[in-house]
């Protein structure tokens, strides 16, 4: 039986930092689990050309300041993070992994399935990557011509996606390339919150996902979790209501698994998702290549 007593929702202590909390044991026994039921899927018809390529931007800070004035431990989702780049692996796409620094992809660590043979193994295929990522200036200036190896950009998610991907002036040239350029983007839980970028000194008329319907982690809950201790304090601010201010409209209003592809959007919902939006991501890029 769970413990539901007070002190079992309290936040964690990360002794790491100064007034800094991982969530509490409470939260984690309602949002975590040793293994995510994902099982192999092969893909027949994966790609095999060997010039396409993925780029997934991570997250290279770890601790959110809230309200109050305490810190979450927080970073990329690792289910949200591993799931889907094992579908997209799986589907014949090799990923590239970069971050604003250069500095390695920090992951919420205590959301990891620990028992989960498949979240494991792209764990550890990966972890050179997410150690030792590029960085995102050198990106810009040498890999997006008119021969870049890149067909999508991937923003898992996890808190650490809010910590300056939106306010990047290069997150925003990197997001209005794949656009102008109709590639996808694959965005799932709290990456969407980086599509902000793409606002930056434009008008909301000019942003390009204005208009668009998504699958993302919602304000609402966010605004629940202080109460059982997942996040130590209120959110110093909320990505849904900015890019709903901005045009865009939201398809869940809880956390069920759901994901959505509008044009060559690609979102879902939360960890429930990550499956399912990694499968329907490797589907969308193989028809992309079919169409090439």
């Amino acid at each position: 039986m769970t413990d539901t007593t007070d002190a079992n929702k309290k936040p964690t202590p990360d002794r790491a930092e100064f007034n800094a909390f991982f969530p509490s044991p409470f939260s984690l026994s309602q949002f975590t689990a040793a293994t995510t039921g994902a099982v192999a899927v092969d893909y027949p018809k994966a790609y095999r050309g060997g010039k396409w390529k993925v780029l997934m931007l991570g997250a290279d800070r770890r601790y959110m300041k809230m309200r109050n004035g305490t810190r979450f431990s927080t970073g990329n989702h690792p289910v949200e993070t591993l799931l889907p780049m094992y579908h997209l692996d799986r589907a014949g796409f090799d990923i590239d992994v970069a971050t604003l620094s250069g500095d390695s992809v920090k992951l919420e660590m205590w959301a990891m399935p620990g028992e989960d043979e498949l979240v494991k193994g792209v764990f550890d295929k990966y972890l050179a990557k997410l150690e030792s990522p590029l960085k995102l200036a050198e990106v810009l200036a040498d890999s997006l011509g008119e021969d870049s190896p890149y067909i999508a950009l991937f923003i898992p998610g996890g808190h650490g996606a809010m910590l300056g991907l939106p306010q990047s002036e290069e997150v925003k040239h990197l997001l209005q390339w794949f656009v102008q350029k109709d590639k996808h983007v694959l965005a799932i839980c709290h990456g969407p919150a980086a599509l902000l970028a793409a606002a930056l000194n434009e008008t909301p008329e000019n942003f390009v996902f204005k208009g668009y319907k998504m699958a993302a982690f919602p304000d609402a809950i966010d605004r629940q979790t202080p109460a059982i201790g997942y996040i130590p304090g209120e959110m110093p601010w909320y990505f849904g209501e900015k890019l709903a201010a901005l045009g865009v409209e939201f398809v869940n209003q809880d956390i069920s698994g759901l994901c959505h592809q509008d044009r060559k959007l690609v979102s879902g919902d939360s960890p429930l998702a990550a499956s399912g939006f990694g499968q329907m991501s490797a589907q969308a890029l193989l028809r992309e290549i079919e169409g090439l």
